[in-house]
């Protein structure tokens, strides 16, 4: 390789390795900005009580995916760590839901912000494949109000998927929010 091609091959490294660290910044940027614009949204996640009944649903173990502002399923949450896909195992106590995540702090939904349990394609811009004879359930969705008011969606996704049927059929008792939101829409009309 002669001199002035070995320089110009090193230029355009350069140049290349600068352009993708700026790039890489500013998807930084824009997280953390997007993470202080979420701040006020959701404000302090409920405390893990000290003690709690025996599980209503046994434990499920799986993958966290993620936490989005309701109902978009794409509007992904970055406060904290509720950004971060991690495995985790998440159980139904009579007092509410807890997700304990590996390497991360567990999330505590208390039973009455519980406003449906259901399941979705998908869920914080991971669409999971599912079989042709149940096309929407790839993830677990819990969908919860916090102390600020603001309603998110928690994603799961189960090991074994035939055990999102045993947290679907908890489910006459398990949303108090969704009775509360039908009686105020049928006293609206």
């Amino acid at each position: 390789m002669n001199t002035p091609t070995m320089v110009a091959s090193l230029i355009f490294a350069f140049v290349l390795v600068v352009l993708i660290a700026w790039l890489i910044r500013l998807m930084m940027r824009g997280w953390r900005h997007r993470g202080q614009l979420q701040e006020t949204l959701i404000g302090t996640l409920p405390s893990v009580p000290d003690t709690v009944g025996p599980p209503t649903v046994a434990p499920t173990r799986g993958l966290y995916l993620g936490c989005t502002l309701a109902p978009k399923w794409n509007d992904r949450v970055v406060v904290g760590d509720l950004g971060y896909r991690t495995k985790a195992v998440l159980t139904r106590y009579p007092e509410g839901i807890m997700v304990q995540r590996s390497g991360a702090q567990p999330i505590w939904i208390p039973h009455d912000s519980v406003r449906a349990v259901r399941t979705e394609r998908g869920i914080a811009g991971r669409t999971i494949p599912s079989l042709p004879t149940r096309p929407n359930d790839g993830v677990l969705a819990i969908r919860w109000r916090l102390p600020s008011g603001t309603e998110i969606d928690t994603g799961f996704r189960a090991d074994d998927r035939s055990d999102h049927t045993r947290w679907l059929g908890a489910g006459d008792d398990a949303a108090p929010g969704d009775a509360q939101q039908r009686s105020n829409l049928e006293d609206d009309q």
